[in-house]
């Protein structure tokens, strides 16, 4: 009896295997838990360094300012001025040389100068215009003493002297008035300066509150499984404070940069304008836009000012939204 052949069976085929597709970069081990480049982070950055920019410039114009005051109250501190006026009857160059020789006896005065009559009727011009005949006029005669910088001369002996010798017609001015209210003048602007700086960063302040609740709102998922996975409030207020301290000294240091480069640009247009008498006007007023390194200071510390609010208005706020 023939064996009949048994039928071949085949192996099942195995379906081939898929090979996993890999991880997105988004999920890298290394990637910040707050995302730091988005569109918002950069308006941010951009209003922070706007804010920092106006503040520097407000800093750094009250420090030009003082320093102008500075230096015109050491000016007028360092002269006085006799004034003489023509009397019927005097012989006004008599009364001027006495007035004079009077100073010149008083210890602490180091130069004296007398201003000629036509000399006195040009400080006139500015107000009365040029070309006009001021001979029928009582125009007073001026002598200017310069104080020595060693001693302290006795201007009040120096008073009653010529009170005594030219009763009526000699008179001396210390120019205290013009001090006083050239201190009040100063102070006032430096003042305002720093009550603009201090609005600007509250401002600043602010715009971190809202941008911290976005952040906070837009981020609720993450908030959450970190609170699921055991991170405690501070870890997560660390996490949107070491954000935010980024985007504030990224726009400190812009609006910081921007004020400075605009400062070297005024004071190289001063500089240009100098020979005219625009240029002239604008350096006896404001000197040569040097803010010195005091202002430089001041529009650095700005800028590291405001990365501080930044990083501690946002840490406040993500406890509070927290909480």
């Amino acid at each position: 009896m023939a064996e009949t052949a048994s039928p071949r069976v085949s192996p099942p085929s195995v379906p081939p295997q898929r090979v996993p597709a890999p991880l997105p970069s988004t999920l890298r081990r290394n990637a910040p838990l707050v995302p730091t480049d988005s569109q918002a982070s950069r308006a941010l950055a951009a209003v922070i360094a706007i804010l920092t920019f106006l503040a520097a410039l407000c800093a750094g114009a009250a420090e030009i300012v003082a320093s102008s005051a500075d230096q015109w109250q050491g000016a007028v501190a360092q002269e006085v001025t006799i004034q003489v006026r023509p009397s019927p009857g005097r012989d006004i160059d008599a009364d001027v040389g006495r007035a004079e020789s009077l100073a010149k006896a008083v210890p602490g005065i180091a130069k004296t100068r007398v201003f000629t009559k036509a000399e006195a009727e040009r400080l006139l011009e500015p107000w009365l215009g040029s070309g006009l005949d001021l001979s029928d006029l009582p125009v007073p005669r001026l002598v200017t003493l310069t104080l020595a910088e060693a001693a302290t001369p006795d201007l009040k002996q120096l008073r009653t002297n010529l009170a005594e010798a030219l009763p009526g017609v000699a008179s001396l001015d210390d120019h205290a008035l013009w001090l006083r209210r050239l201190s009040t003048m100063a102070n006032t602007f430096v003042g305002v300066g720093i009550g603009i700086v201090a609005l600007v960063l509250i401002a600043t302040g602010l715009a971190v509150v809202f941008a911290t609740r976005g952040a906070m709102a837009g981020n609720r998922e993450v908030v959450e499984v970190l609170h699921f996975v055991g991170a405690n409030d501070d870890f997560i207020a660390r996490a949107f404070q070491r954000r935010f301290f980024g985007l504030g000294l990224r726009g400190g240091i812009i609006g910081s940069g921007a004020a400075l480069v605009a400062f070297a640009l005024a004071g190289l247009v001063a500089r240009n304008w100098r020979s005219g008498p625009a240029g002239e006007e604008i350096e006896a007023l404001f000197g040569a836009f040097h803010i010195g390194w005091r202002g430089y200071a001041s529009v650095l510390l700005i800028g590291v000012i405001a990365s501080v609010v930044t990083g501690i208005v946002s840490r406040l706020t993500v406890r509070r939204f927290l909480a």
